[in-house]
């Protein structure tokens, strides 16, 4: 079975902005209690942060972590997190059915993100709460000093402010889960009002509006041409979120999800481009994918908590999905889709980061280790940045639930002209069949391949834990070769590839 792919090297998408490689920390579960900040654990610094989580971060140099919600941010009042810990309120989260302690906040965050060298990407409350806070929260976290909630910061500890750029106004108040949930009308007339006052601030924050929650909401995709119609001229970004799962376990359709994620992409893009004509608008509205992940596996463990029939526990194990390697091939996927639409995905963040359907996993007072997803989020992150590439790829493929004809060959790819190197990332969905597959490189001046990683295992729903924390893992590839202006490489059955060629 064969598959060839063209690369040119004036056939172009767009720039790919870093941004598209974020993440996502949300008070919920154990992401922050005994994920990121566990103050008596071996590793932890002076602000009591876990340093082999850091470290885990650090290494997929992840460009914006968005935070504090969420679900949770709806009804979270920020200013529980700041002064003195043990002045600190316990409140009731009511998206999650758990209690929080508030010892993390706007200055824990902000110190961590600083040691992973991360941007800030702060959400606002518009579900319990509206203008005001966003106000007095934007004040807090960006004034220099001389008004009254930034001399609150100053006595709190924070001479210089943050200056965080990036603010979510809201979290998927479409969603009638959601505390303060509102129909598009009323929630865009709010967000546009809570923009204005924003940029009364600071003119050039970025600002992300609510999209719809998922593809399959019935107010979807209404909700965003109401939504936009009425704050167009204010935000910078229209979120989206999706998640990803194969509850029937139909590998074959489950590894064709990003056709509809595809055409979610397209479907809102093409709404942005009926508002901005009816608006006679000069700019320009991007998609900020804020949530995104396979999260299926959790389901059932996580009812007795968010129904209501353990108490208020204070973080709690929660949707800590355990991801196998065909999650592997997902998230290898998703992420293909993302640099293939990079003209108008410009953000986006994996949801989410530690102990919560996330790539990296710990156990309280143990260690940490990175689960099957973290790679090819890694490998994406780390290698695909620059500039997408248009190929035309032709590869025999299969009916799905999602598509006529889905490729066996999936692939992106990347030229990073600053660093004189292309990559490409590779999917094989075929069960059986190794794909020799040739990329024809067309006006690079090609050099050789600098790198070569696989991932491949016999069992689909092979895992990695705390005891074998490798039995998913990318390994040196062999065999790839480039002669006379064409990349060959053999795609065993259902395998991940990166390679990077120097030009």
């Amino acid at each position: 079975m064969r598959a060839t792919v063209t690369a040119h090297k004036d056939f172009t998408i767009s720039a790919i902005d870093n941004r598209v490689y974020g993440a996502f920390l949300e008070h919920l579960g154990r992401a922050i209690y005994t994920g990121i900040y566990e103050p008596d654990h071996p590793t932890a610094d002076k602000n009591g942060m876990r340093g082999d989580v850091a470290k885990l971060v650090k290494d997929v140099n992840i460009p914006v972590v968005r935070y504090p919600g969420g679900n949770f941010v709806s009804a979270y009042d920020w200013e529980d997190g700041i002064g003195p810990r043990d002045k600190r309120p316990t409140r009731l989260d009511l998206a999650w059915h758990t209690s929080e302690s508030n010892a993390v906040g706007i200055h824990e965050f902000a110190d961590w993100c600083a040691t992973v060298v991360t941007e800030m990407m702060l959400a606002v409350n518009l579900g319990s709460r509206g203008v005001d806070e966003a106000r007095n929260f934007l004040e807090y976290v960006n004034h220099p000093g001389g008004s009254y909630w930034s001399d609150k910061r100053i006595k709190n500890g924070r001479k210089e402010p943050w200056n965080v750029k990036m603010w979510c106004l809201g979290n998927e108040m479409d969603g009638p889960w959601q505390v303060g949930h509102k129909d598009a009308t009323e929630y865009g007339k709010l967000a546009a009002n809570t923009a204005r006052a924003m940029r009364m601030f600071d003119k050039s924050l970025e600002l992300i509006v609510c999209g719809s929650s998922n593809s399959d909401m019935a107010s979807y995709p209404d909700w965003e041409r109401i939504v936009l119609e009425h704050t167009y001229d204010h935000v910078d970004h229209i979120s989206l979120h999706m998640y990803f799962a194969n509850r029937d376990k139909n590998t074959a359709n489950y590894l064709a999800l990003n056709h509809k994620l595809e055409t979610y992409i397209e479907t809102v893009a093409s709404t942005i481009r009926q508002v901005k004509s009816k608006r006679k608008s000069k700019r320009q509205v991007y998609i900020s994918f804020d949530e995104w992940n396979v999260w299926y596996h959790s389901n059932q463990q996580d009812r007795k908590i968010l129904e209501g029939n353990d108490g208020w526990p204070h973080a709690p194990g929660l949707l800590e999905d355990i991801y196998n390697f065909e999650d592997v091939l997902m998230v290898g996927l998703i992420l293909n889709s993302f640099i293939r639409r990079a003209d108008v995905v410009k953000i986006a963040c994996i949801a989410q980061l530690v102990n919560v359907i996330a790539p990296i996993m710990t156990e309280k007072g143990g260690p940490a280790w990175a689960q099957t997803i973290y790679y090819p989020y890694y490998f994406a992150s780390v290698f695909g940045r620059g500039t997408a590439l248009n190929l035309i790829v032709n590869s025999p493929g299969y009916e799905s639930a999602h598509a006529e004809k889905t490729p066996y060959v999936d692939v992106s790819g990347v030229h990073d002209e600053a660093n004189g190197a292309l990559t490409f990332f590779l999917v094989n969905r075929h069960a059986t069949e190794s794909i020799d597959t040739d990329v024809s490189l067309q006006g690079f001046a090609t050099g050789k391949i600098v790198d070569h990683q696989v991932m491949t295992h016999s069992n689909l729903e092979a895992v990695n834990t705390a005891k074998k924390q490798t039995e998913v893992a990318p390994r040196k590839g062999s065999g790839a070769s480039i002669a006379n202006g064409t990349l060959s490489a053999k795609l065993p059955p259902y395998s991940y590839q990166m390679i990077r060629v120097k030009v």
